[in-house]
């Protein structure tokens, strides 16, 4: 949990950012500032430069120009990042060894509808299946700003539930939240970045 008060140094400081792939101009003197409690979604039509944005920030795409300065970060992108072979579980204890967390991992699991597929192996696993085993990393490895491309990707109703609560919880704990997305987290609070 991050606690934080209103005197609070911002999580995440970008200033006169700007990107070209291809000859074309993604963004250009982007200026952004995450404080602790906020979320932002970014939206944009298919090649506006949200998740290369995003990779940019996470220190993923080294190939732009300006300033960013972030607090320990977590990036989950368009693809799941799990190993198909393992398990949930095992998947999780992977990313919690990693990360130093002794966090459960049963219990983050059951907290994205998991908790009856623990021990089948990724690869049988539906792609929601497979992106809320993603989302579980967020319960596990304790950051304070998460950067989240598409996080809605594959899920249903209940799994779109499942992400605006965590990000929720997350925020009013004292994170913060930079999510690229083509549907609206459905969190009034969230402030809205466009590009493109």
């Amino acid at each position: 949990m991050f606690w934080c008060d209103a005197l609070s140094e911002p999580l995440l400081t970008a200033s006169g950012l700007a990107c070209t792939r291809d000859r074309l101009s993604l963004f250009q003197d982007l200026n952004l500032t995450l404080h602790p409690g906020q979320c932002i979604e970014v939206h944009g039509p298919n090649g506006s430069g949200t998740s290369t944005l995003l990779r940019a920030l996470a220190g993923l795409f080294p190939d732009f120009d300006g300033e960013v300065q972030a607090s320990p970060a977590l990036y989950l992108g368009h693809k799941p990042a799990i190993n198909a072979l393992l398990t949930p579980v095992e998947n999780l204890r992977w990313y919690c060894r990693m990360g130093g967390s002794d966090a459960d991992v049963a219990a983050a699991l059951a907290r994205v509808g998991l908790d009856h597929r623990l021990t089948s192996p990724c690869a049988e696993l539906s792609q929601g299946q497979q992106r809320r085993v993603s989302l579980a990393r967020l319960l596990v490895c304790e950051r304070p700003l998460w950067l989240l491309d598409e996080p809605l990707t594959a899920l249903d109703i209940d799994g779109h539930r499942v992400v605006h609560d965590i990000v929720v919880e997350h925020c009013a704990s004292g994170g913060a939240v930079l999510c690229a997305t083509h549907q609206s987290l459905g969190w009034q609070d969230a402030t809205i970045l466009r590009l493109g």
